[in-house]
């Protein structure tokens, strides 16, 4: 039964919506047609409705009433069947008078339990779900496991009558040809989104494994390298949507593949490399690598090396050039450039080189004067210091004379226009060892590359590729001191068949 506020509210709806009777059911969710209709005449007639819905009851006898049971228990308990064969009377009544004279033969099925409290956080969902439903309320119920009735009763109950609820499904699909034509492009631009990604994949992994640029031609890889991408990414695509990407052939592929995951035939080769490479400062390139495997019997060609350099990560140091300079002006008469940019020399203390270089450090500046023989490039003295003054340099040439004094070689000095060597110390000194001056251009250092080639090795190897922070100036001496007895006693040279300054004079039969 409906109470009297919920018949009322129909009943004005009714008349409001000009009496449309489809527009208020789908409203409210209640009553019948029937039973709205039968409200509005109650209502026309006495402007009102009575409190409580009238009943009428039409009287049966007591024997109406057990002939009607005694039909329905004999003929298999259908309450339809019953009603039909005696023609009275309705279901309503007759399951009052099952429940009156036969309690137990009526069977009772409980739609829902009773007294089931629903949250509001739920009711509240539910309203939103049916004010903005796509589907017709009969499945918002069924998805909630609620009646029709009670989810229309939530509505009325949260947002008031007045508000309309979007009762009806408008189904605006397009036509089954624009709706295949729309398929159709949304599969396309799936396939262009998926061949986007495919091709940003590849040229990240390109980045991280092959360390290419993100710019790089994938089909320009070698094959070996796009087996490495495919590899990388088979878990992710499909093989032939790599291969075709990356023009790769299956068979090549698969080839690869074999000898990637195989034995690696430069496993003593890469060991090899890396033991020489890092215990000679870092600053041996693929030709005297290949020429340290030859000394250990490894014979690899200078490919191979590169190779295996460039998967091992042994990059040797740039350079970057800081010079110093010591020029002060013309304080005396320079001699003539006798050397004239001819560095070689067929016996040894023929022609030598001289200048001075910087090392700044945290700690402070280093400065090293060396003086070079051009005969096969060893330092024949040399003094660091942290004063770039006479002293330094007089020193390295007393040292140097040392060497010559017991033969009759008289070699060629050769140095740049700096004060240090037109001071009455060092012209002191030569005249007395009667060696021979010669003085490159002002300002061409080109005139003594050979010496400056020496230092660009020397910081290119041991000053750039370290971070010098906490070391003290007695320990950078050390260093610089130990690196140049390696120089010459040690470090390898393509020039001199692939041997040290020491070892190449010993093969000639040179005393060191």
């Amino acid at each position: 039964m409906y109470s009297y506020e919920d018949r009322i509210r129909a009943v004005r709806l009714y008349i409001r919506l000009g009496k449309r009777i489809g527009a208020t059911l789908r409203q409210l969710g209640y009553p019948t047609k029937n039973a709205l209709k039968s409200w509005h005449r109650q209502f026309e007639q006495g402007r009102d409705l009575p409190a409580a819905a009238a009943r009428s009851w039409q009287k049966y006898s007591d024997e109406q009433k057990q002939a009607a049971v005694e039909h329905y228990l004999n003929h298999d308990r259908c309450m339809t069947g019953t009603i039909k064969a005696l023609g009275y009377p309705c279901r309503d009544t007759f399951a009052a008078w099952l429940d009156e004279l036969h309690p137990e033969a009526r069977h009772q099925v409980v739609g829902k339990a009773s007294g089931v409290q629903h949250s509001p956080e739920l009711k509240q969902a539910a309203v939103i779900e049916l004010c903005t439903r796509q589907t017709s309320a009969g499945a918002v119920a069924k998805k909630l496991a609620v009646s029709r009735p009670t989810l229309y009763k939530w509505k009325n109950q949260l947002l008031g009558p007045e508000v309309p609820a979007t009762m009806k499904f408008n189904d605006d699909s397009p036509p089954d040809s624009e709706r295949t034509e729309l398929q159709r492009q949304v599969e396309s631009l799936r396939r262009d989104l998926r061949q986007l990604q495919l091709e940003h994949d590849l040229l990240k992994k390109a980045n991280e494994l092959l360390k290419k640029g993100l710019g790089v031609h994938l089909p320009l890889l070698s094959n070996r390298e796009k087996t490495m991408l495919v590899d990388a990414l088979r878990q992710t695509y499909a093989l032939p949507e790599l291969f075709a990407e990356l023009d790769l052939a299956r068979s090549s592929y698969f080839y690869h593949r074999a000898r990637l995951h195989g034995a690696d035939k430069y496993a003593d080769a890469r060991l090899a490399i890396t033991e020489v490479f890092q215990r000679n400062h870092r600053c041996y390139g693929y030709r005297r690598l290949r020429a340290a495997l030859g000394r250990r019997q490894m014979f690899i060609s200078d490919k191979v090396v590169q190779r295996l350099m460039k998967q091992e990560c042994l990059v040797v140091a740039a350079n970057r050039r800081r010079r110093y300079g010591s020029y002060l002006g013309e304080i005396s008469p320079a001699p003539e450039n006798l050397i004239n940019r001819n560095f070689h020399a067929t016996t040894p203390n023929e022609k030598w080189l001289t200048d001075i270089t910087e090392f700044q450090i945290p700690a402070g500046k280093v400065y090293l004067s060396p003086m070079i023989d051009c005969f096969d490039g060893p330092v024949v003295s040399w003094t660091i210091g942290t004063r770039p003054d006479a002293d330094l340099v007089n020193t390295m040439l007393d040292a140097a004379i040392e060497r010559v004094a017991s033969s009759p070689d008289r070699p060629v000095v050769h140095s740049d226009r700096g004060g240090h060597y037109r001071w009455p110390g060092w012209l002191t000194r030569m005249r007395d060892a009667k060696l021979i001056r010669s003085m490159s251009r002002k300002g061409c250092s080109p005139d003594n590359s050979a010496c400056e080639g020496f230092f660009g090795r020397l910081k290119t190897e041991l000053f750039y590729p370290r971070k010098w922070r906490g070391t003290t100036i007695e320990q950078f001496i050390e260093v610089v001191d130990s690196y140049i007895r390696w120089y010459n006693e040690k470090r390898i040279k393509i020039s001199l068949g692939s041997r040290s300054p020491i070892e190449y004079r010993e093969s000639l039969g040179l005393t060191a």
